[in-house]
Parts: C-alpha cells; sequence; structure tokens
C-alpha cells in the first residue's frame, strides 16, 4: 500500500498543479470556446465551466447543430460524444438500442448502486425491470400510491407551509420537497415512512445521503478516473463524504427490510418490496428470476428505485413552482382550473385518480417544467461496436456519448422560437386534450425499452403536490435569491429555492 501511494500521489498532486495552471489561463480566454489543450484535451474547459456545464454544453451543441466530439486527455479514456440531436436520441434508444449500453467505466461511475436495475445490464436487467412493472402495474398499487401521496400532503406539507406562513418566516422549499417525496418514496417502496417532514425539519443522513451520492457521480464523469479513484481510496473530498452517505442509505434500507421480514411492517400493504419479496417466493428453484435476484440484487433494486424516484420529482416540483412564481398569469390559469374542479374553493382535496385527469393545464405545466428542466439532465450510453449517427457522425466502439436532454429543450430547431419561455399551453391541443410528443423529442422519461415505468404515477403525485399547494398558498421567491441548477447527476437547484409563503383568505 506504501508502495502505491509513493507513485500514485506525486503523480496526482504534478497533474493537479498543471491542470490548475492551466484553468488558470483558460479563464482569461472566452467562456464560450472548449479549446483542445496538450494532455488535457478540452477538459479544463468544461471543468473551467462546471458552475454552469448544461448551460455551457448547450452553447457548444447550438453551435454545432446539435452533435460534438469532446477530447478527452490523453490519460484517462474521456473522449466523449455530445449530443441533443432527437434523429441520434431516437437511433441511441430506440432503433439501435442493442448495441448501446452502459459501457466499460459505467459500473465503476455508479457503483454505489450496486447491481440495481439501473446498472445491471441483459438478464439481470430483464429480471429486475419484469419484477418492478409486475408491482408497479398491480391494480392496488396506483391507489396506494395516490392515498400515501396525500397522507403526506395533509399531514406533512401542508401543515408545515401554514408554520412557515404564519411565522411569516423564509422556508427552502426545495428541501420540502425533497423530505416530502423521501418520506413518499419509502412508503410506497418499502412501505416504512422515515417522518424526514415534520416541523422540526430532523436532519436525517440517510434522507441527505441521495444528494451527495448525485454530486459525487457528476463528478465522476467530469474528473479523470485516477482523480477520484484516489480520492475514495484516501476517503477525502466527495468520495469520503460519498461512502458515509452510502454507508447510511444501505443501514436504512437494511432496517426497513428487516422489519418487513419480523412482521413489524403492514405485510398487506402493496408497497414494491412486500409484493417483489411475494413474487420471488412463489416461483419455483428452477425460475431464472429466483436465482438472479438474490437477497443483495433485491436490496440495490430497492435502492435504486428509490433514487430514480425521491429526487427526481422533487427536483421537477422545485423548477415548477419557480417557473410559476415568475409567471403568474400561468400560476392563476392553474389556480382558477383547480377551483373549477375543487368542492370547496381553496381547499382542494384528493378524492380520485379520475379526477387528477380534468386538471388538463396543471397537467402542461408539469410537462414544461419537465422539459426545461429535466431532472436527469443527460443520460449515459456507449457504442458496443463502431457505428454511424443519423447526423452523419461516426462513432467508435467504447466512447462515451452523453445524450443531452437539457439542451434538448432549449432548441428552437426541436421546440421552436419561444423554446425557452414557460407556455404550459403548447401542450393542450385545440380540443382541450394534452398533446402527445415522442418520448425521443420529450426525453423526461426516457425512450424506448427502458422507457420509466413509473410515469403515470410520477405525475400523479407531481399534480397531487402542486394542486394542493396552489389551491391554498401563494409562493414568493425571496427577494435577492439566486437560482442556478446544482452540479449534480439530479438537475436541483444550487442554493435550494428560498420563498415566503402566504395563505389564500
Amino acid at each position: 500500500m506504501y508502495a502505491i501511494a509513493t507513485v500514485a500521489l506525486p503523480l496526482f498532486i504534478f497533474l493537479i498543479s498543471l491542470l490548475f495552471l492551466t484553468l488558470c489561463y483558460t479563464r482569461k480566454r472566452s467562456r464560450s470556446l472548449l479549446t483542445d489543450w496538450p494532455v488535457f484535451g478540452m477538459l479544463p474547459g468544461l471543468l473551467n465551466n462546471r458552475a454552469r456545464v448544461f448551460d455551457f454544453v448547450t452553447e457548444i451543441l447550438k453551435q454545432h447543430r446539435g452533435t460534438f466530439f469532446v477530447k478527452g486527455p490523453v490519460f484517462g479514456n474521456m473522449d466523449t460524444m455530445i449530443t441533443c440531436d432527437p434523429a441520434n436520441i431516437n437511433y441511441i434508444l430506440c432503433k439501435n438500442f442493442p448495441n448501446f449500453g452502459k459501457g466499460p467505466g459505467f459500473k465503476d461511475i455508479f457503483a454505489p448502486l450496486g447491481d440495481g436495475i439501473f446498472i445491471a445490464e441483459s438478464e439481470l436487467w430483464e429480471n429486475q425491470r419484469r419484477l418492478s412493472k409486475s408491482a408497479i402495474n398491480h391494480a392496488s398499487f396506483y391507489e396506494f400510491v395516490a392515498a400515501a401521496t396525500w397522507r403526506k400532503l395533509e399531514t406533512g406539507l401542508i401543515p408545515i407551509l401554514e408554520h412557515f406562513s404564519d411565522k411569516r418566516m423564509a422556508v427552502d422549499l426545495q428541501d420540502l420537497f425533497k423530505r416530502f417525496t423521501f418520506d413518499c418514496f419509502c412508503i410506497t417502496i418499502l412501505g416504512h415512512d422515515p417522518a424526514s417532514l415534520s416541523i422540526d425539519l430532523p436532519h436525517l443522513l440517510h434522507e441527505k445521503a441521495f444528494s451527495i451520492a448525485e454530486e459525487a457521480g457528476l463528478y465522476r464523469h467530469l474528473l479523470p478516473g485516477v482523480v477520484w479513484k484516489t480520492q475514495k481510496w484516501l476517503q477525502i473530498g466527495r468520495e469520503g463524504k460519498l461512502s458515509r452517505a452510502m454507508e447510511a442509505i444501505d443501514e436504512y434500507i437494511s432496517y426497513c427490510i428487516s422489519l418487513k421480514h419480523d412482521g413489524q411492517i403492514n405485510p398487506v400493504e402493496p408497497d414494491i418490496l412486500t409484493s417483489c419479496s411475494k413474487a420471488l417466493a412463489e416461483k419455483g428453484a428452477d425460475d431464472p428470476a429466483a436465482n438472479i435476484i438474490s437477497k443483495k440484487v433485491l436490496k440495490d433494486l430497492m435502492l435504486n428505485l428509490i433514487f430514480a424516484g425521491k429526487d427526481t420529482i422533487s427536483a421537477t416540483l422545485t423548477w415548477l413552482f419557480w417557473l410559476l412564481a415568475t409567471n403568474p398569469a400561468e400560476e392563476e390559469k392553474i389556480r382558477n382550473e383547480v377551483a373549477a374542479n375543487s368542492g370547496e374553493p381553496g381547499k382542494w382535496t384528493f378524492n380520485t385518480t379520475e379526477g387528477m385527469n380534468k386538471l388538463i393545464y396543471l397537467h402542461g405545466a408539469v410537462c414544461e417544467a419537465l422539459r426545461l428542466f429535466p431532472p436527469v439532465a443527460a443520460q449515459h450510453k456507449s457504442p458496443l461496436k463502431d457505428d454511424v449517427l443519423p447526423s452523419g457522425h461516426l462513432i467508435k466502439a467504447n466512447t462515451r456519448t452523453f445524450l443531452i436532454f437539457y439542451s434538448m429543450g432549449r432548441m428552437e430547431s426541436i421546440w421552436g422560437e419561444d423554446c425557452l419561455e414557460f407556455k404550459p399551453g403548447r401542450w393542450i391541443s385545440k380540443e382541450g386534450r394534452i398533446k402527445v410528443e415522442p418520448a425521443y423529442k420529450f426525453t423526461a422519461f426516457n425512450a424506448g425499452p427502458k422507457t420509466c415505468l413509473g410515469k403515470d404515477v410520477s405525475f400523479l403525485q407531481m399534480k397531487m403536490a402542486a394542486a394542493a399547494m396552489i389551491s391554498r398558498f401563494k409562493i414568493e421567491v425571496a427577494e435577492g435569491h439566486l437560482v442556478q441548477p446544482s452540479e449534480s447527476i439530479i438537475l436541483h437547484m444550487r442554493h435550494g429555492l428560498n420563498v415566503k409563503v402566504s395563505k389564500y383568505a
């Protein structure tokens, strides 16, 4: 171990020093340029713009008609193809799906997620998806999610917002949404309520751990493997925080599974853990799924499902309410729609899932938030063999490929000259129905064989939370609050969303 350190540490210090000098020089140059430097390739430009990486990449893609090859440093195997061209997206995710896997470096980057559904490939992925789909599509699951979400709104989020309204205190709405979705997903996936959403706003490491993991995930993409792997080995920086965060998450999920096995959590509720456990128990010893999905894989599957849903929904709700606060005329249209479908003005309550389908304009607003600020801003792919994209770009086997969904929502060629404007009406047809856009154009829920299984459930939860809040509260962004996307694989707001809340009379 000491011998490795004597070689690795000096090399690491030299590379970091050289990179620092390059970055200092790069800052003097135009931020819109992505220069191909000796040794470091285009990495300095990306790191110099890391605080605005998705907007920076969007500028590059606009200059290069939606597709660009990023030259990485000579070390680290980081050459990357980036694209937001719908034809390329369709080709990669749908038409030639078998040739585009996660790539050789993907599992290392997302190792904290274990062997769960978003890391697994081939037979292991197929069995987890089949098992998850069966649980999510169960007749009682949708109603179970709706009931659990409304309880958490009625007993958690609404009382807390009333508290801050009465105290005339600002509150971080993003933090409340993260707690709200964490509790909801733990209930519907694990059958356990961690009660992170309460008046005292307790600090729970296993709830905060997900944001730590998401930030580390982005940096693992941007930095050469030797850098973050050295941090991991020394347990310093983001990698040290990541290790402690994942330990907390693992302990919590293991605790919930043990409660389930001991009968301390209601065994008849249709939460996903219960449904999956029962389905596996009913399979014979010769069934492939029973052998492939071990106890560890089942635990990793639960982790992946929480990871996929918790912060994607909280991020979308955060951006939605910022968009509404900065577009009051659109917010008023939604408030009128909610009032027209409510039994008592200002007191909207959830009754039936059918009633949610009447909130057409609200649905359009959620779609706009997803278009402009997709919670998963980019997706990582890698071709198994050489290929040619519809745009004409040659892509070699194992080349890192990023589908930049964030940029797609900002392309005039895709959404028109008003693409940067928040217009829920663009999603509504002349007949008053929701327009259905192709999945490779509106990529918030992925496309092709890996289309998100929880799309309908996600819309239900987001619309329920939005309707409950819009009918009761006026949300205003605190004066001077800076709104920027975070440096994370999930598109949170970097500084949260500090707001003032006031109740409607």
